[in-house]
């Protein structure tokens, strides 16, 4: 007896994973959507994803700024440059927003994060 194995989309469609025509690859697995036997990924899923994943880089980011600016009120330094820091940080889950593809939205990772996971 043979077992099939299943893709499942976002709406939780089912299709055989040996009929399907599945993406390259699994960076927006969470946006995939099933149309016949192709999965294709959902751009307005994947953007939400991705500002998640932003979201998650910088929250240890936003975390030793704000270290950094406590320390810096302290020996009354210059904040300036860690305000500007810390709400390019705050703005970052935004940078998806303008992509009109899954490749637009890979490449739009504000450096600011760090590393592009995508890359």
């Amino acid at each position: 007896m043979a077992v099939t194995t299943y893709i499942v989309d976002k709406d939780g469609n089912q299709v055989d994973a040996s009929t399907a025509t599945v993406p390259s690859n699994r960076d927006f697995r969470g946006a995939w959507t099933l149309s016949g036997s192709v999965i294709s990924e959902d751009l307005t899923k994947a953007k939400e994803i991705f500002a998640d994943k932003v979201r998650e880089a910088r929250t240890p980011l936003l975390a030793a700024l704000d270290t950094d600016y406590m320390k810096a009120l302290e020996t009354s330094a210059d904040t300036t440059q860690i305000v500007a820091d810390k709400q390019a940080l705050r703005d970052a889950p935004t940078a998806g927003d303008d992509a009109d593809s899954i490749i637009a939205l890979k490449a739009a990772w504000p450096s600011c994060c760090g590393d592009n996971p995508y890359a």
